[in-house]
């Protein structure tokens, strides 16, 4: 009886025999998408749990879907696929962090024109090893609207108001539409960074479309960076963005390529402007002889001061000052009677470089 007793209580213990898990892995929500001319890069992390919660062990290809008609329900045909990372077991358990899976997706130009004013809605969806799938991820969505090509001579040159970036117009192309606009973008790095930082936007539609005849001068093919920081090396680089444009709605950018990268030296060998207006007043009796000095200020944003010249009829021109002048006005107290002297000042910038002299102004000690 008692050995009866023990056989049921074995029994009770076995509970209903489970479902085998499918190992379906649960789809991403963090499908993410950036366009770049004719390319739209796609990056997800891969999925790290079952539907059931369980980790993934036998992981498949991911296939990747686009569509022009809408949202997507079910992927349909793919566009592309990504197989799946090779022992993704053991790279799972050999990272604390998620792992990460792209695609990049070309843009056909028939695609472009076809549907210029739409969007093109893209979702991921993750197979088991069976290849089956428990759906799509999150959906993102894209603009169709045709890119142009960079434009050709792209070049930068130091100068003394700053960095002069130009370029130049692509033959006359009919790539206007309506409702499409075009900007040509400038991005500049110092050579020690790798953040690119956007200089500018310059209007270029008419550049894309083409200007004839008196209107080819309003186009815009060259812009100064006067934000740079002398004796520092920079990079630039250049693209032109599409910009559509509705009615109630933001505006949609989207960049094309890159034109190659230039590489300036900003170093400052230019001096500051010739200063101007000066003038020469003699102030004498009832006290000691003087004769003043003043000047129109230099607004070079890099001035450091004013150096002062003086020389009689016939003579060689003497710096007066033993250190640079800080303001627009100079006394000078070392005059004798009965002479006649000839002045003029230049400008001096933070790095040494000094202007050409100004117009000479003459005065007279009586």
């Amino acid at each position: 009886m008692l050995g009866a007793l023990g056989w049921l209580a074995g029994c009770a213990s076995i509970g209903p025999p489970e479902a085998p898990s499918l190992e379906l892995p649960k789809p991403p929500t963090d499908l993410r998408a950036a366009r770049k001319g004719d390319k739209v890069m796609l990056t997800w992390t891969i999925p790290a749990r079952t539907m059931e919660r369980q980790r993934v062990r036998y992981l498949g290809k991911t296939e990747v879907c686009r569509s022009v008609a809408g949202t997507l329900k079910v992927c349909g045909t793919a566009v592309g696929e990504v197989a799946a990372p090779p022992d993704f077991e053991k790279a799972r358990k050999a990272s604390s962090k998620k792992l990460t899976a792209s695609f990049t997706d070309t843009l056909s130009t028939a695609l472009e024109q076809e549907h210029a004013a739409e969007f093109a809605s893209y979702a991921v969806e993750v197979m088991n090893a069976a290849g089956r799938g428990a759906g799509i991820s999150n959906q993102v969505r894209v603009a169709l609207v045709p890119t142009v090509p960079a434009f050709a001579a792209f070049a930068a040159q130091v100068t003394g108001p700053g960095v002069v970036i130009s370029w130049k117009c692509p033959p006359t192309s009919g790539r206007g539409r309506m409702g499409i606009g075009y900007l040509f973008r400038i991005y500049r790095r110092l050579e020690s960074s790798t953040n690119w930082n956007k200089v500018t936007d310059v209007e270029a539609t008419e550049c894309t479309v083409g200007a004839v005849g008196k209107d080819k001068d309003k186009v815009v093919t060259s812009f100064i960076d006067q934000t740079i920081e002398w004796e520092k090396t920079y990079f630039y680089r250049g693209t032109v963005v599409s910009v559509m444009e509705a009615v109630g709605k933001a505006a949609v950018e989207v960049e094309g390529d890159d034109t190659p990268e230039v590489k300036v030296f900003a170093h400052d060998v230019f001096p500051p402007a010739v200063p101007g207006g000066l003038q020469a007043v003699f102030s004498g009796p009832g006290q000691a002889a003087f004769i003043d000095l003043i000047w129109t200020p230099v607004s070079d944003a890099d001035l450091a001061g004013y150096n002062i010249y003086r020389h009689e009829a016939g003579g060689a021109a003497v710096k007066l000052n033993s250190e640079l002048v800080r303001t627009p006005g100079y006394r000078d107290a070392q005059v004798v009677a009965g002479k006649t002297y000839f002045y003029a000042v230049t400008a001096v910038d933070e790095r040494g470089n000094e202007s050409g002299r100004s117009e000479e102004a003459s005065e007279g000690a009586p």
